[in-house]
This record gives C-alpha cells, structure tokens and sequence, in this order.
C-alpha cells in the first residue's frame, strides 16, 4: 500500500514524485516505460529562463516559477543543470521595438547586449536583446531519470482506476497496485477519467542534438532554441507543429526548420546531427498549469445540471484525485514548484494557488455544452 503514486515519469511527475518523497511519503511513480522522459519531456529544449512580456499574469507566474527552478535544481541536482546563461532576441524589428517596454517587467537579473556584444559571443544579431546571466538549460532525460532514481520507480501500464472504501486500485494487464492518492502526469493523454473540461491539449516539439566544436558558452532563444555547447553537443529545440499527424506536416523531417533558423543565429558549418528527439507537449487553454484535485464531471452533470445554465454551485471533487498538466513548453520551469505546491495541498491540506488550480476551467466549460 502506498500513500501516493504518480501516473507519468516525464518532467511534471517525476518532480512530484520527488517532492512527495521529500515530505516522507510513501510513494511510487509509475510510467509504461521502462525509463523516465521518453514523450514530450524527453524532446523538451529543456530551458529554464524567464519569460519575457508587459507584466500580465502568465508572465508573474512563469518567473516566479523559473526563480523557484533555478534555485532547485542547483541544490538538488546540479549535474543536469547548466547555468549558461540565456539571451533572447526579438523575432524581428517590430518585436525589438517591444524590447524597451519588456525591459520594466524583467524581475530576474538581466543585461541589455547590443549587435558588437553578440557577435563577440558569436552570435549573428543585430538587435538588442537581453541576456538572463542566471538562466540556463537542463539535460532532459538525464534529469528525469536522475529524479526517478531518488524514488521508488515501476514500469506499469495501467489500464483503469477504481476507488473503493478511500483506496484506489490501478489495474494492469497482469497486476494491480492499492494506493491512497494518486496523481495524473499523463501529459496530452488523458484516458483513465473524464477531464474535458481542463482542455489538455498537445503541441508538438522536437530537438537535434549535433556534434560540434563551435566555442558557444551562451544559450539563446529567438523562434527556437539553441543552447551552448555543452561537452560537444549543441541543442536545437521547438515547440513548433499543432497537428494530430506532425510528421506528415514535417514530411519526416522535424528539424529542417529549426536547422535553417540556426543557421541565421550561429555558424552551425560544422553541426554534425547525434540524435532527434521529437515528442507531444501538453498545454492548458490558457497556458496556465493544472495543479490541484479533479472534478467529479460525471456526478456534477447528474447532480446540478443547472451548472450548464450559468449556476454557481459547490464542486465535487473525486476523492484523493490529483493532477498536474498543462505545463507545455515550459515543463521544465514550471515542474518543480507546480510538484512543491501539490506536494503541500496532498501532505498538508494546503490550500491551492487559485492560479493553477483546474477549478477555474470547469465552469467555463460547462457554459459551452451545447444541449446539455
């Protein structure tokens, strides 16, 4: 019997798992593979840098995520983050334009590095940009699994759940597993309840990861990512096809378009292509994490099917049901204090960040049933 198990060993799980660990809990995650950061948190560029913007609530949340990150991973797991340094550029000269503005709502440490700054980095751009000295960019898959190994880890594919008496049983093919609470890290996939009203949605990402000698010791982002070169490997990465069927969009070849941009950011002549890695990222539809418990939509619509006519009434939860989703291109930001903050509403009672919390979309949604 377990207290917790996490359902989803890529980024978003495994930093739950982790931090539940943390708190004492007995806890197991799960995924149906064998090993962590095999979907869209193992193509992820992995970045974990600010967000830049004119001081609207996604950005506020995002950065005082990313100071919650850095800080993280340093303490517990410096050896898969590195602190290169970030710059992002403007995507063009209207965008530069914004920069300016950009520049009042930067709350992380910042530089402004004009085009003589950047080409001394060996960086081709003309325009201001700023430079974050205390972002930087993590080893995706070597980090999940770094975090896995701190936990007690099962490949197990669950078919179904069921709750009897305040303990959930997960059913596998062969085997089942009885435990308190149990959290969803599923990313785009969500199959075991009905959670349509959260509107997880998947975007695709891919990442080249390419031999080289170029002497890049900074990362950067413009339409895509590039990292530093780090012990020979430069990274590009994007969060770029909104398609069920990417690789008919891409005609098999998911990083043309993201070798071409490099080449107008960095002299990629001697990029040698490792490895690709491409996998779906989960977004919210309001680009906010999905962090708390789950709504009983099956019961809600039998109970109070006033709720679709506009009526406020009190939510039913499904017992000991948790999420955390929705995190999209920035998993790797968001994760680990999205994973401290449902850590604490599972151990401690701990209210919710009405921010995060899935609540905020139901009622939405239930306005737009049509019928019902």
């Amino acid at each position: 019997m377990y207290d917790t198990v996490v359902i989803g060993a890529g980024i978003a799980g495994c930093s739950t798992a982790f931090m539940l660990r943390e708190k004492g809990q007995n806890v197991l995650l799960v995924d149906r593979s064998s090993y962590a950061a095999t979907g869209g948190s193992g193509a992820a560029g992995a970045f974990v840098s600010p967000k830049i913007g004119k001081g609207g609530p996604l950005q506020v949340l995002t950065n005082e995520a990313f100071e919650y990150a850095k800080t993280f991973y340093l303490h517990y797991f410096p050896d898969y983050f590195h602190q290169t340094g970030v710059i992002r550029m403007p995507k063009d000269e209207e965008d530069a334009k914004k920069f300016a503005e950009y520049a009042i709502y930067n709350r992380s440490q910042f530089e402004m590095l004009d085009a003589s700054q950047l080409q001394e980095l060996g960086i081709e751009e003309t325009l201001e940009s700023f430079l974050f000295p205390e972002a930087g960019v993590c080893d995706a898959p070597e980090l999940c699994n770094a975090m896995a190994d701190r936990v007690p880890f099962r490949q197990f594919d669950v078919k179904s759940l069921t709750f009897e008496n305040g303990i959930w049983q997960l059913l596998g093919s062969n085997s089942s597993l009885f435990t308190r609470n149990i959290v969803l890290a599923t990313g785009h996939e969500n199959v075991l309840f009905d959670m349509r009203y959260m509107g997880v949605r998947g975007t695709w990402g891919s990442r080249g990861d390419y031999y080289s000698k170029l002497p890049l010791e900074v990362s950067m982002h413009k339409k895509i990512s590039v990292s530093a070169n780090i012990g020979g490997i430069v990274k590009l990465g994007a969060t770029h096809v909104k398609a069920k069927s990417p690789c008919m969009v891409c005609d098999g070849r998911p990083l043309a378009s993201l070798e071409a941009q490099a080449k107008t950011m960095v002299n990629a002549d001697d990029f040698v292509l490792k490895e690709t890695f491409c996998g779906m990222r989960a977004g919210s539809k309001d680009y906010v994490p999905l962090v708390g418990k789950v709504v009983d939509t099956a019961y809600m619509i039998e109970h109070h099917r006033n709720v679709f006519r506009g009526a406020k009434v009190p939510l039913k939860h499904l017992e000991n049901l948790y999420i955390l989703n929705g995190i999209g291109g920035r998993g790797f930001v968001f994760s680990p204090l999205m994973a401290a903050w449902l850590s604490a509403l599972i151990v401690e009672g701990k209210e919710m960040d009405k921010r995060v919390d899935p609540d905020r979309l139901f009622l939405k949604w239930c306005r737009k049933q049509k019928g019902a």
